[in-house]
């Protein structure tokens, strides 16, 4: 009896523990770059895949105008997080058999309204809004109060 609440209990925490792993998410190359939206006043508009990742409200892949830039895709985003750094935004851009990083802060555009600041976006570019030392130490706490539950309840059961 308790060997199988053992490892039910095993097989609980594990999927605790494991299920919020990161997804890694690499762009397909043989997908075309842009896309046609039609052409509005005289003008035809093309749209371009961008991906943002990290600690925003809405990660996750965006069709754009060609014409966007950092702004508008971290607005379209729903905004950085509390526990978002915004001072070194990485974009990483793939550029002929490599990848180019492209470092934005945002912080500073802020504070400054500098519109310099702010590049604009290129097909396939992927932002990256990563977390502060923070939200690192949050979640290393989370996972260190989640061990400390499962060794308390495995004293637990074994003291049965």
């Amino acid at each position: 009896m308790k060997k199988i609440l053992f490892a039910i209990l095993l097989t609980c925490i594990s999927l605790m523990l494991f299920a919020q792993g990161s997804v890694s998410f690499t762009p397909s190359s043989n997908i075309s770059a842009y896309t046609f939206d039609g052409a509005r006043s005289g003008v035809e508009k093309l749209k371009m895949n961008t991906y943002i990742l990290g600690q925003v409200a809405k990660p996750g892949l965006y069709v754009v105008p060609d014409d966007t830039d950092f702004l508008t895709l971290l607005a379209l985003a729903g905004g950085p997080s509390e526990d978002a750094k915004l001072t070194k935004i990485r974009i990483v851009r793939p550029v002929a058999e490599s990848e180019k990083v492209l470092w934005v802060n945002f912080k500073e555009y802020l504070e400054t309204g500098d519109t310099e600041l702010i590049p604009a976006l290129q097909p396939g570019d992927t932002v990256v809004v990563s977390g502060t030392i923070f939200y690192a130490f949050s979640r290393v706490a989370d996972f260190l109060s989640k061990v400390a539950i499962t060794l308390s309840v495995y004293n637990l059961v074994s003291g049965l």
